[in-house]
């Protein structure tokens, strides 16, 4: 938006920062909402359209408007692809028609990471005009897969008994629903300081320029590896147990990043976002499978892909500028007022859950 379309660094703030505020509305309450009138399948095919005619809208965009307009219309549909496709893998580990779901979700990982190399390279030969060119390519990608063969059970509207609330109130009505959303919330916002300010941290702290893409990368491949075995090393785990550990990797993360303000720390804490983010994602989407009908999960999804991957982390990402400004490293250790709280609730869930596994086998 800057360099090639001309626009100023405080313009382009404000649009990305209405884009994640539409982000939050269009996984909050969009993607549910359609998730019951159209199958999987459908949605995910019509997302991606609609993702590809919003990126397409950028090529004629000068003006400010034209661009806000293109991001508002973008962040209505690229943002639901996310839980979109988490929902349809919980549906399939439900009718056993997938095996693992940390297998599934590695690959994904595994594609941010090729795709963040190949698109540097990319970038670095023809400019950043490249990024919408590949993201184009992407979108039109998914849109051929639309037409694969897939189950049978993701081209069937989720059955929605008429006689029963099905808003998002009613989730919370759901035995535990609400604190694991909650735990949830908070340990995805503590990695707004991170998302925001980790770049130009290590820049601070004097990383050579051309590591600073593979010490970040760390924290994506200890994500891929902890996805490839989570289903066979912590299937005995519960939710309460990795939620709990989940805050614990994160609180320790946040506190090496504080207390050692050199790269090769910074570099060994990157393995800790297998807990931080990975565990802490694959505890939610277990609890979801375990707990709630493949009706109920868009709109867990929803509420999930808003609070904890959307508004909270714009909300800590303030809190965390205003520390950077202080001292970068406070930016950091800031966290831990997210982390902290998590891991105490995670403890309490834990004895909550047990007891009740242990009245089930009574």
């Amino acid at each position: 938006m800057i360099y090639t379309k001309g626009i100023t660094v405080s313009e382009a703030s404000l649009i990305m920062s209405l884009g994640l505020v539409a982000r939050g509305l269009s996984t909050l309450f969009v993607f549910p909402y359609f998730s019951e009138k159209f199958s999987s399948k459908t949605l995910l095919h019509v997302m991606s359209i609609g993702t590809m005619i919003s990126l397409l809208s950028y090529i004629p965009a000068t003006s400010f408007t034209d661009l806000l307009l293109a991001t508002l219309l973008l962040h209505l549909f690229y943002p639901a692809l996310m839980p979109a496709l988490d929902t349809v893998a919980g549906t399939l580990v439900q009718h056993k028609q997938l095996a693992d779901y940390g297998k599934s979700r590695s690959y994904g990982s595994i594609g941010f990471v090729v795709a963040g190399m190949v698109l540097t390279f990319f970038t670095g030969a023809w400019g950043d005009e490249v990024i919408l060119w590949a993201m184009l390519l992407g979108a039109l990608l998914f849109v051929i897969l639309g037409f694969v063969h897939s189950p049978a059970i993701l081209s069937k509207k989720p059955k929605v008994d008429p006689t029963k609330k099905q808003g998002m109130m009613s989730l919370l009505r759901i035995k535990n629903f609400g604190l694991v959303l909650v735990i949830v919330i908070l340990l995805q916002a503590a990695h707004a300081s991170y998302y925001s300010y980790g770049y130009i941290y290590l820049q601070e702290i004097h990383a050579p320029k051309y590591l600073i893409g593979l010490i970040l990368n760390i924290g994506v491949l200890a994500e891929i590896i902890f996805f490839a075995v989570a289903d066979k090393k912590f299937k005995r785990f519960s939710v309460g147990s990795l939620l709990a550990l989940a805050a614990l990797g994160s609180t320790i993360r946040w506190i090496l990043v504080f207390a050692f303000p050199n790269v090769i720390v910074f570099s060994i804490a990157q393995v800790l976002h297998a807990c931080s983010f990975a565990m802490g994602h694959y505890a939610f989407m277990k609890y979801l499978i375990n707990h709630l009908t493949p009706a109920q999960i868009p709109k867990a999804q929803g509420l999930y892909s808003a609070f904890a991957l959307s508004w909270s982390t714009a909300v800590f990402t303030l809190f965390g500028g205003f520390l950077y400004e202080i001292e970068p490293r406070y930016a950091f250790i800031g966290m831990i007022i997210c982390t902290i709280p998590s891991m105490w609730l995670a403890l309490q869930y834990r004895k909550v859950e047990g007891r009740y596994l242990d009245s089930s086998v009574a």
